[in-house]
C-alpha cells in the first residue's frame, strides 16, 4: 500500500469517527427518525404523492376548472345534456367545445364538478376527523388518568355508541338534524370520537405509570399539569397514524350519506351526490358515474396508504 492510499484511508477513517461521535452527541429526534423511516416506503411516498396532488387541485380549482361548477350551459354552448368527453387532441372536432369529462344531467361541465368536489371532500375529512379527535383525546385522557367512577362513566357512554354500525348510527342522527352537508359532518365526528378515546385512554393508561410520570409526581406538580404536560403529548403518536387513516373512512361516509340524499344537497359539487344524480345512467352515460367514482376511489388509496406507512414510520419496534 502507497503512502497516498494510507493517507487516505486514515482520513476515511477519521472522517467516520467524527461522524459516529456526531451523531452520538446529537441522536435524532423521534420525529425525525419516523420521517426518515417513511421516506423508505414506497406505498407511504405513494399515498403522500396523490394526497398533495389531491391539495393542489383543491387549492387551485378555480383556476384549473373551465366553467364554474354550478353554471348551466344551456344557451351558451352547443351542447347536450349526458354528452360524453370531448378532447380536440385525442380527436373531437375543434367546432365543438371541449369537455373533458363531459356534460352531466343538468347540461355542466363534468369536470369543473369533479374537480371543486376534491375541496368539498377534502374539508370533509379533515373536519371531521379534527374535530373526533379533539373531542375524542381529551374523553380518553380524562378517562384514563382519572380512573374510577369518571372512566367508568365515559367508556360506558362510547361503549354504547360503538354499539351500533357507524353508517347508520349516522343516518339516524342526520334523521334527527336534518339533511346537509354540516348536520352530516356532525353525525360522522360523533361515530368516530369512541375510536380516539379508546386509543388515548389505552395510551395514557400506559404512560402515567411511568418512571418520568412519577417523578413529575413526586416533585409537586398538578394532575392537569402531569396530564397535559407529560402525559397527553407522548399518547398522541397513534392519534396521528389513526387519523390520518379516519381521513379516508370520513370521505367515504360523507360520500355514502350524500349517496343517500342526507349529505350534500344539490347543486353542491360533491362526488357522492354526483354518483347518486346519475346512478342510473351507468349505461348510458357511464363517464358521469366512472369520474366523480374513480377520485373517491384515489383519495381513500391516498389516505389508507399514507396512513400505513406513517404506522410504519411511528412504530417503536423499528430500528434503523
Amino acid at each position: 500500500m502507497t503512502i497516498l492510499s494510507r493517507k487516505a484511508a486514515l482520513e476515511e477513517l477519521e472522517r467516520q469517527a467524527a461522524d459516529s461521535i456526531r451523531l452520538t452527541a446529537e441522536p435524532l429526534s423521534q420525529w425525525r427518525l419516523a420521517l426518515r423511516r417513511f421516506r423508505r416506503r414506497k406505498s407511504g411516498m405513494f399515498g403522500l404523492g396523490i394526497v398533495t396532488f389531491l391539495v393542489l387541485v383543491a387549492v387551485f380549482a378555480p383556476l384549473i376548472a373551465p366553467y364554474d361548477p354550478n353554471e348551466v350551459l344551456i344557451g351558451k354552448e352547443d351542447v347536450q345534456k349526458r354528452s360524453g368527453p370531448c378532447i380536440h387532441l385525442l380527436g373531437c372536432p375543434e367546432d365543438q367545445p371541449q369537455h373533458i369529462m363531459g356534460i352531466d344531467g343538468n347540461v355542466r361541465d363534468e369536470f369543473s364538478r369533479v374537480v371543486h368536489g376534491a375541496r368539498v371532500s377534502l374539508v370533509i375529512g379533515l373536519a371531521t376527523v379534527s374535530v373526533a379527535i379533539l373531542v375524542g383525546a381529551a374523553l380518553g385522557a380524562v378517562a384514563g388518568y382519572r380512573g374510577g367512577w369518571v372512566d367508568n362513566v365515559i367508556m360506558r357512554i362510547l361503549d354504547v355508541v360503538l354499539g351500533f354500525p357507524a353508517l347508520l348510527l349516522a343516518i339516524a342522527i342526520v334523521a334527527v338534524l336534518g339533511p346537509g352537508l354540516t348536520n352530516a359532518l356532525i353525525a360522522i365526528s360523533i361515530v368516530t370520537i369512541p375510536q380516539y378515546a379508546r386509543v388515548m385512554r389505552a395510551q395514557v393508561l400506559a404512560i402515567k405509570e411511568l418512571d418520568y410520570v412519577s417523578a413529575s409526581r413526586a416533585l409537586g406538580a398538578t394532575p392537569r399539569r402531569i396530564l397535559f404536560r407529560r402525559v397527553v403529548p407522548n399518547a398522541v403518536t397513534p392519534l396521528v397514524v389513526l387519523g390520518t387513516l379516519g381521513i379516508a373512512g370520513a370521505i367515504l361516509e360523507a360520500a355514502g350519506l350524500s349517496f343517500l340524499g342526507l349529505g350534500a344537497q344539490p347543486p353542491t359539487a360533491e362526488w357522492g351526490s354526483m354518483l347518486a344524480s346519475e346512478r342510473n345512467q351507468v349505461f348510458t352515460a357511464p363517464h358521469l358515474v366512472f369520474f366523480p367514482g374513480i377520485a373517491i376511489m384515489l383519495t381513500v388509496l391516498g389516505f389508507n396508504l399514507m396512513g400505513d406507512g406513517l404506522r410504519d414510520a411511528l412504530d417503536p419496534s423499528l430500528n434503523e
